[in-house]
């Protein structure tokens, strides 16, 4: 490993895994030494067409030639964020129509959290067990797994918190609750899906009761479950859609979405009631617009839902107890910890690239990019199996 990188950037764990990036494309990823490396994690969900697509690359050059940051963001009218906004409107829900461009999901979740508290006037905000959205401290506040935030108390006040899928808890949302939180597709818990129609049950409580109901399509959305988003699934309208990681295909962006006579009262009473410098960057802008004509112009997201079929046939194992998840947002879940670790750390060493869930220890998280081929699932999966294999002999 680099040893600079370790001396002056900071790090996020004890033990970063510190390959030596050269460069990525495709379903690709090549360290300095130009081993490639089959990549079953794109970016963290993020680089929803894969590396170096050409597609977002020329949109990124295209507008570099034109002009870079220019003005904080909502003064000017810059093409990339209208376009971008004008597209995702049609795509959503009526009542879905107005979008606000930040840098990254969870500054998109503080916003929301704003925009719900300043839409109500009331201030409780209700959140899941084991829910991840963000890491700032707004964010964290509605994190649902105590053991990472109990350094950094105290946070925002009057948050509470239920079981995703228990449907008793529903009536913690009362003529108090500001707003719920859920993400459409549980990521850190371990890629559990809403069952027995909990999304509209959720929705009927909050409209029963005058909460807002703001879901988080950080990880599930831009086609990562077969719909443009997650909700979309589920027979449901949110009042607020989170995005980000998928959206900008690699670039580092965020947003939230909402109806326009909401959105609107960010802007008075106070003025200024949601700012940022790089929201709405028209680079980034650029590359999210490049993203989304692809996905809607192909047939991409569709294909996601075969491909996962793929991977439930071929991940078929002694140690791999279920596969969780929709479409190409797949865990594989062990019995213990241990297995997991090995299973990653060994595949990365074989030349598959996998990784951990926030806080299920035995998930092997399995999110590639959507334009991964059939040829390169069987590849991957060969490794997964064959790295078992290994795993059961040495315990025999």
């Amino acid at each position: 490993m680099n040893p600079d990188f370790i001396k002056y950037q900071a790090q996020t764990s004890p033990y970063p895994l510190g390959m030596e990036v050269s460069h990525a494309i495709g379903s690709y990823i090549y360290d300095t030494n130009n081993k490639k490396y089959l990549d079953f994690v794109a970016g963290v969900s993020a680089c929803t067409l894969g590396h170096q697509h050409p597609r977002v690359n020329q949109a990124i050059k295209d507008q570099l030639d034109k002009y870079s940051h220019v003005m904080v963001y909502g003064e000017y009218s810059q093409s990339p964020a209208v376009q971008y906004c004008k597209l995702l409107a049609s795509l959503l829900p009526e009542s879905l129509n107005k979008t606000y461009l930040v840098n990254s999901g969870t500054e998109a979740i503080e916003g929301a959290l704003k925009l719900a508290r300043r839409t109500t006037g009331r201030s409780q905000l209700i959140s899941c067990n084991n829910a991840y959205h963000g890491n700032t401290m707004g964010s964290m506040s509605v994190m649902g797994f105590e053991e990472r935030k109990q350094a950094f108390r105290p946070l925002l006040p009057d948050v509470d918190f239920i079981t995703f899928n228990n449907e008793e808890d529903l009536q913690k949302i009362t003529t108090r609750t500001a707003a719920i939180l859920l993400e459409t597709i549980q990521g850190g818990a371990g890629f559990i899906q809403p069952q027995d129609n909990f999304l509209q049950k959720v929705r009927q409580r909050c409209d029963e009761v005058g909460a807002m109901m703001i879901v988080d399509e950080i990880q599930p959305g831009f086609g990562r479950t077969g719909k443009l988003f997650g909700f979309q699934n589920y027979d449901v309208v949110p009042d607020i859609v989170v995005m980000g990681k998928g959206m900008g295909g690699g670039m580092p962006v965020g947003a939230f979405t909402a109806a326009a006579e909401k959105m609107d009262l960010l802007t008075e009473n106070p003025k200024l009631g949601h700012i940022t410098t790089f929201g709405g960057h028209p680079v980034i802008a650029s590359a999210c617009l490049a993203t989304l004509q692809e996905l809607t112009e192909t047939n991409l997201m569709q294909q996601a839902l075969e491909k996962e079929k793929l991977f439930r046939t071929l991940l078929v194992h002694p140690l791999i107890k279920e596969v969780r998840g929709k479409g190409l947002m797949l865990a594989a879940m062990t019995e213990t910890a241990e297995i997991t670790n090995q299973v990653i750390l060994n595949c990365q060493d074989k030349g598959l690239i996998l990784f951990w869930l926030l806080f299920e220890g035995c998930a092997i998280r399995i999110t590639p990019p959507l334009t991964i081929s059939e040829e390169e699932i069987k590849e991957g999966c060969a490794i997964i199996l064959e790295a078992m294999d290994e795993i059961m002999k040495q315990k025999a």
